[in-house]
């Protein structure tokens, strides 16, 4: 009766505190081998900073490319620095295109990417596969944490029940948590090490654990209660961004039509000291995760019923900006008639003509 009273409050039971304190020992030790999985430009700085930190680290890429070029010291990413590769690489880190070399990692790290279906459905293929080639790796005592965005109920939904089908459970023979990234490369203010991480466990176990782990190396971990809040976050964050950089476009469209300089507009607005954050106009959405996370949960609420207007809206206005800089281009460009004419007989017609009308 007190382990069923104790699961439902989320408690640890004894059971689960064996497996508990072995991984919280290794993390505190810092003998935890940690493989992240995926060496792009989220998973390379985390795989960097943990083998900083003083963990033994392998980085794990179905790109041999990228995990030859590590070996070797080679950075390809432009604002990490080969010296740091060169000194993890050297040191206790190691890449890889062996997935079988998961069986090794006390802590597994997922950081692959989540783009959309041709009909802006979630495509979890790569998450899908990468727990998969988990699967027949994983043990007692190990910590699985998904860094990927993706909608809420993602790493319950899809993870969970692939572990559990082996026939170990979740909080008390491995642990499994969110955290999500919060990557901005080249950004020389906020690092991998700075950046404030939120973490949410699957059940209280899964949450100590990654806390712990990631507590090791971030100055600052945020817990929340749970996996979904988790993954809720960081859309967030990105439909916030989505949102507003939708209604600055539209706004840049409309003052430019009334004659007034946008630019200046947000100027004298950021003047105010509250309530008010400034975006800029542009033909870009800052990153790749801009155009597509917002309709992860779009997806999920028509799932639930309810339509995402303001999310739809903005994807729909932000895919029009791109169309609308390449006809301001085009019609600066024609007015130099001069630089960019080519002759036609007698004629002289515009090199450069918009298709977008």
């Amino acid at each position: 009766m007190e382990t069923k009273q104790a699961n439902r409050r989320g408690e640890v039971t004894g059971v689960e505190q064996s497996a508990l304190n072995d991984i919280l020992a290794k993390i505190s030790a810092r003998t935890a081998r940690v493989g992240v999985i995926g060496m792009g430009y989220v998973g390379l700085p985390l795989a960097l900073l943990f083998e900083e930190s003083g963990f033994p680290v392998i980085g794990f890429d179905v790109d041999a490319k990228k995990t030859d070029a590590l070996n070797r010291g080679e950075s390809y990413i432009r604002h990490i620095g080969s010296d740091r590769t060169e000194s993890a690489f050297t040191r206790r880190a190691s890449a890889t295109t062996d997935f079988k070399r998961l069986a090794e990692c006390d802590a597994v790290i997922i950081c692959v990417p989540t783009p959309l279906g041709s009909h802006r459905e979630p495509d979890l293929k790569y998450i899908q596969m990468t727990a998969d080639a988990i699967l027949p790796r994983l043990r007692r005592g190990q910590l699985i944490v998904l860094e990927s965005t993706t909608y809420p109920g993602t790493t319950r939904e899809e993870l969970l029940p692939r572990f559990e089908s082996k026939g170990l459970r979740c909080g008390r023979d491995f642990f499994l948590a969110f955290s999500p990234e919060r990557e901005d490369p080249g950004n020389e203010n906020f690092t991998t090490k700075s950046i404030p991480k939120i973490v949410g466990g699957i059940d209280e176990p899964s949450l100590r654990a990654a806390e712990a782990l990631y507590r090791s190396v971030v100055d600052r971990v945020v817990p929340v209660t749970s996996a979904e809040i988790a993954e809720s976050s960081k859309l967030l964050e990105n439909i916030f961004r989505a949102v507003n950089i939708a209604l600055v476009n539209e706004l840049k469209v409309v003052f430019q039509r009334m004659g007034i300089d946008v630019w200046q507009v947000i100027d004298a607005a950021k003047t105010k000291p509250f309530g008010f954050m400034p975006f800029y106009p542009g033909p870009g959405l800052g990153g790749h995760c801009i155009p597509l996370d917002p309709f992860y949960l779009a997806w999920k609420a028509a799932e639930h019923g309810i339509w995402a207007r303001f999310i739809e809206l903005a994807g729909e206005v932000n895919t029009a900006m791109p169309r609308y800089v390449v006809d301001r281009t085009v019609e600066a460009i024609n007015q130099d008639g001069k630089k960019h004419r080519w002759r036609e007989g007698p004629r002289a017609r515009p090199v450069i003509q918009s298709r977008h009308r």
